[in-house]
This record gives C-alpha cells, sequence and structure tokens, in this order.
C-alpha cells in the first residue's frame, strides 16, 4: 500500500498602508501591522519582517517540541524557545538577498530529563 502524500499549503497576503514602510499583513482570517526597520526610514514600530521570520522559527520550536513529546510518551511540561540573529548589511553573504549572518537557537525545557530534552531538540533539528 502506497502512503498518501502529507502535503500542506500556506498563503499569506502583505500590502503597503498609508505609511511608509508600514504593511498590513493576513494568514487566513488574521490581520497584522509589520513595520519595516528604522535604519530604512520606515516606522520600526511594529514588530519587523526579520523579527516575524525568526517568530516563525521560536513558534516552530515550540509547537514541534510538544508534538514530538507527546509521540514519544515524554511529560514536558513546558517549553520556550529564544532565537538570536545578526545581519552585517556591511557584509553582505549574497550580493542580491539579505541573509542572516549568525542564528542562534536556544531551548528551554522544564519536566523533562536532560536525555529526554537532547533527545527532543535532536529531533527538532532532524525535521
Amino acid at each position: 500500500m502506497t502512503a498518501q502524500p502529507d502535503i500542506r499549503e500556506f498563503e499569506v497576503t502583505a500590502r503597503n498602508t498609508d505609511v511608509f514602510g508600514r504593511v498590513l499583513c493576513a494568514a487566513r482570517d488574521h490581520h497584522f501591522v509589520v513595520d519595516g526597520p528604522v535604519q530604512n526610514g520606515c516606522p520600526g514600530e511594529a514588530v519587523t519582517p526579520a523579527e516575524i521570520f525568526l517568530s516563525g522559527v521560536a513558534a516552530c520550536g515550540v509547537e514541534l517540541l510538544q508534538v514530538l513529546a507527546q509521540r514519544t510518551g515524554v511529560r514536558l511540561e513546558s517549553v520556550g524557545v529564544a532565537v538570536r540573529a545578526t545581519m552585517d548589511r556591511n557584509k553582505p553573504v549574497h550580493p542580491r538577498y539579505s541573509i542572516f549572518h549568525t542564528v542562534g537557537v536556544h531551548f528551554t525545557l522544564e519536566g523533562v530529563t536532560a536525555s529526554e530534552a537532547e533527545a527532543l531538540v535532536e529531533s527538532f533539528a532532524g525535521t
């Protein structure tokens, strides 16, 4: 028997507003504001595109560790993820794209042993 494909599709939208550098974004029925950074002459009051991107990585880490713990029967009481990144605009990694120079992901897990925590994080890294 052939396994059924597990295809997941996502769509988000973004459009400019009357404020230079302010963007209205939507995902399904959820709307939120994103501001370009002040270094670009934008408001910088709302979260920036880079922060939204990194938040997605952090949220993915929390959600997936919960799922992996549940699947393996590990009693995970809480999980937190902090993502820190740097970008040096004076030393671009790529001539055409803005790419982070460093990205660090730090997990904080409670209610698990050190070996369980290590196994969960390794499973996350492999997904």
